[in-house]
């Protein structure tokens, strides 16, 4: 038995395409601007920010493929890609003997705080200083709610093929 589709009216419509445009032109502005002043991808920032984040600079693999919503191999690239040039070390867990560790050196931390000033000042401009504080407030649940709604989904998806950070 076939259900009819709950099709967006106009304003729903209009928030979707906005998002859809936004987004997309965020990720770019964000990429340009890092590749620009930092030589780094966005998605390379992004890691190194979350080791930054991190207890003594250092996060377990799959708990980092988890944050950065990307597979484990791809990670693994990733990280590898960083430790060429310095700015990410890897090493065994020894809470887990099959576990690996990524840890944010000296020269990735001083990179990210060279790189965080215009880096965060790219997300003002783009972001920020064009929202109210009452619209701040709103962009933050509504990222918060849809993150949720999001992870109660992820949490119903028994097979782990399906979430790439999940993948191996």
């Amino acid at each position: 038995m076939s259900t009819t589709p709950r099709w967006l009216n106009a304003d729903e419509r209009r928030a979707w395409f906005a998002y859809i445009e936004f987004s997309t032109l965020l990720a770019d502005h964000l990429n340009r601007q890092l590749r620009r002043d930092a030589g780094m991808t966005h998605a390379d920032y992004s890691l190194l920010a979350y080791l930054s984040a991190a207890p003594d600079g250092t996060l377990g693999m799959s708990e980092l493929a988890q944050r950065l919503k990307i597979t484990r191999s791809r990670l693994t690239h990733a990280v590898s890609r960083l430790r060429e040039v310095g700015l990410v070390d890897r090493r065994e867990d020894p809470a887990d003997g099959r576990g690996q560790l990524a840890v944010l050196t000296d020269e990735g931390k001083a990179l990210l705080e060279e790189v965080a000033p215009g880096h965060v000042e790219a997300v003002r401009r783009a972001v920020f200083d064009v929202l109210t504080p009452e619209q701040v407030e709103q962009f933050a649940e509504i990222g918060e709610a849809i993150s949720a709604a999001l992870h109660r989904a992820e949490g119903t998806e028994t097979d782990p093929a399906v979430l790439p950070w999940r993948r191996r």
